[in-house]
């Protein structure tokens, strides 16, 4: 394995993949499955967390069971990319909620949205908010038929 990040060894990554897979497991299982005691344990999560490795913990939730089963990919070209027209637009899209995911690109267009929603009447409501924001020249959607793979866990054996 290569060598990771300055402050993480063997241990902190084995810890890593484990919390990736099973974000429930305490401290006593990740422990034993690390072959440390709970206490040293403890400290090193308590670490990675200090020290950003771990940004959160939160339940995956199922789109179909809550009826948010509509996905759609949506690119999106700005008119301009001045500083403030910028910031106006991404503080819009951190305002969505249906927006779960946001990610400035290079190519033909300047963001890619993931916009979860229940049916085609309440993404129209979506398209209807990016057409009517100041900044945005021109969308285009593209809908997720089925889902192959989602929230896979970081390669951490990259590392």
């Amino acid at each position: 394995m290569a060598s990771g990040p300055a402050t993480m060894d063997r241990i902190d990554i084995q810890l890593l993949e484990l919390l990736q897979r099973e974000g429930r497991l305490g401290v006593s299982e990740l422990a034993q499955r690390v072959a440390l005691s709970a206490s040293p344990c403890a400290r090193r999560l308590k670490r990675l967390e200090d020290e950003g490795f771990i940004s959160g913990y939160r339940a995956v939730l199922d789109r179909k069971q809550l009826q948010l089963a509509t996905t759609v990919f949506v690119n999106v070209r700005l008119m301009h990319h001045r500083e403030d027209a910028v910031r106006l637009f991404e503080a819009a899209m951190q305002a969505m909620a249906e927006v779960v995911a946001c990610h400035v690109v290079s190519g033909a267009h300047d963001y890619l949205l993931e916009v979860v929603v229940r049916d085609l009447p309440d993404y129209e409501q979506i398209v209807r908010k990016l057409q009517a924001h100041p900044m945005v020249q021109d969308i285009t959607s593209n809908f997720a038929i089925r889902c192959v793979k989602s929230e896979a866990p970081l390669p951490l054996k990259m590392l």
